[in-house]
């Protein structure tokens, strides 16, 4: 999916959560976006996170799907459900 803003065509990858909420910190701990729990809580501490293209300082701010989340360069898009598996 794309996002044309103002300033520039955002590429964004779909990240599938098994259930909703979860956590805006833990989002950026496991799709890799920072190295650790703590570094994700003091980026969005410092406001470095957009969260549907507001800036969001609440580390424990509940995701859900449908939200956007921005950082550091990256953009994903929130989408619930169960991961398909392959029976061939």
């Amino acid at each position: 999916m794309d996002i044309t803003t103002g300033r520039e065509i955002l590429v964004v990858r779909d990240v599938l959560i098994k259930e909703e909420p979860v956590e805006l910190y833990k989002i950026l701990k496991f799709e890799g976006m920072v190295p650790s729990g703590g570094v994700a809580k003091l980026a969005i501490e410092s406001g470095d996170v957009l969260v549907n293209d507001e800036v969001e300082t609440r580390k424990r701010k509940k995701i859900v799907a449908g939200d956007i989340i921005e950082f550091n360069g990256d953009v994903i898009h929130i989408i619930v459900g169960q991961a398909s598996v392959n029976s061939d």
